[in-house]
């Protein structure tokens, strides 16, 4: 499983003219989901998100976590993240999980985040999402289970 995520000061999500998810300062972290991907691959992503330390502390240094500072989570599912890019000039898509698979591990991601988080938002599984978001830093970490 392998989660993109950047530090921001705000972002939202749309699907077509509907906001269906929206955070202040936080971590937008786009999820991609490859067929070898379990329960525990979420759970291992989950725990990165919650605890590696991405906000400045009072030195400004990057030494406090998103639980430390009780930002947002918005998780966004990203099939593309799982592109096979190393060959011509057109993805491959077949170290993407299948929709069914991708569709319940991004799921159990985000309900096992809203157990651990008080505040968590989310795309829309499969949906044609416009991701809007003001970088802090900027500040990207590639995870990759």
């Amino acid at each position: 499983m392998k989660g993109l995520l950047q530090r921001v000061r705000s972002a939202r999500v749309e699907v077509g003219t509907e906001v269906v998810g929206a955070i202040e300062q936080g971590i937008l972290v786009l999820v991609g989901i490859e067929p070898q991907d379990t329960r525990a691959s979420a759970d291992k992503l989950l725990h990165k998100l919650l605890n590696y330390r991405v906000f400045s502390d009072v030195e400004g240094k990057m030494n406090l976590s998103l639980r430390e500072v009780g930002g947002g989570l918005l998780l966004v599912s990203q099939f593309t993240l799982a592109a096979d890019t190393k060959s011509g000039l057109r993805a491959g898509f077949s170290k993407a999980a299948p929709p069914a698979l991708g569709a319940e591990l991004f799921d159990y991601l985000l309900s096992q985040a809203r157990i651990a988080h008080p505040t968590v938002a989310a795309g829309q599984f499969g949906a044609d999402m416009q991701v809007h978001l003001i970088n802090d830093g900027p500040v990207t970490f590639l995870f990759d289970t």
